[in-house]
């Protein structure tokens, strides 16, 4: 009896995790960067901001770790569908146009990415890793790097820049994709195929699942989010950079494990990624009001993702 009580105290403490640590996280700057500024309304604001774009990748990463898989090709898919979309916007095509184009520009390369994991057979790490370089080369090529600036007031009003009252557009954005994928994650078949593929992929073959059309749908899925995050960027950014994302795949994959992701697949949960990417958000916010430069920064971070895979792992 008592090791059953043990036993369920542990996976209790376990699956809420993300949620401890977060309001330890958001407490301990709340008190040593008061005088700073760090409950001030603008700086609330401006934390929802940074958490967007990464709550939206991590929204359909959830669905990639779920599925036994990993996409490190998010952060450049972010940065190409920028550069197109400002592309589209600078040649005066308009904003119903510039949406399909930057959607399409992700979903393509989630597309490409799901071919290679689940038609021909190589592993995700393998294919997303080497199509990181060759989709942040080609948005470097696309425009000889150089930054495309955005001048329609309209979409940087609705995709990135604007405010609702004190509220930012983009955490509207947030909770719409965070309901989105809460729903096809949790009340659907594909949510049920893609968690029956990760915890178990012969089991779920047997079964009559088809594993390699779940792979190819979860890596299309990241791609067409990572196409969304990155027309989120240009329009709070006001302008296409082949630089938007770089390192985000990282700050992406560690607010899914947090959030209690398994990384080898099989569990997880959306509203626990969303919590991740909030604690993340607010970890380099706070970082950088305290004044610590770059390299540091990093170093934490880095400490906070080996953190995260050691929650990740399974006992």
């Amino acid at each position: 009896m008592q090791s059953k009580i043990t036993k369920g105290f542990k996976l209790d403490w376990r699956q809420n995790i993300v949620f401890i640590a977060f309001a330890f996280v958001f407490i301990f700057f709340s008190v040593t960067l008061y005088n700073d500024g760090f409950l001030s309304v603008f700086n609330i604001a401006n934390i929802f901001r940074q958490t967007a774009i990464i709550s939206v990748m991590a929204v359909g990463m959830t669905f990639v770790i779920s599925a036994g898989e990993i996409d490190l090709s998010v952060g450049s898919i972010t940065a190409l569908s920028a550069l197109s979309t400002a592309l589209v916007l600078d040649a005066g095509l308009g904003i119903f146009i510039a949406l399909i184009v930057g959607l399409l520009t992700g979903l393509l390369f989630g597309i490409i990415n799901g071919i290679f994991v689940s038609k021909v057979g190589i592993p995700s790490f393998l294919v997303t890793l080497g199509m990181m370089g060759t989709i942040r080369g080609t948005a470097m090529w696309l425009t000889n790097t150089k930054p495309i600036p955005i001048l329609n007031n309209s979409y940087n009003f609705w995709f990135g820049s604007g405010n609702i009252g004190q509220v930012p557009i983009l955490f509207f954005w947030t909770i719409l994709i965070g309901v989105l994928g809460y729903i096809f994650y949790n009340k659907t078949t594909f949510g049920r195929h893609t968690l029956a593929v990760g915890g178990n992929e012969k089991a779920a073959k047997y079964t009559g699942i088809n594993t390699s059309m779940i792979k190819f749908k979860v890596m299309a899925l990241s791609g067409l989010m990572a196409g969304l995050a990155g027309m989120l960027y240009a329009g709070r950014m006001q302008s296409g950079r082949y630089t938007f994302g770089q390192g985000d795949e990282l700050s992406v994959i560690a607010a899914v494990i947090l959030g209690g992701t398994s990384l080898f697949g099989g569990m997880g949960t959306i509203i626990g990624t969303l919590v991740g990417a909030l604690m993340m958000g607010v970890i380099n916010n706070g970082l950088i009001i305290a004044g610590l430069d770059v390299s540091q920064q990093m170093i934490i971070r880095g400490l906070i993702i080996i953190f995260a895979v050691a929650l990740g792992k399974k006992q």
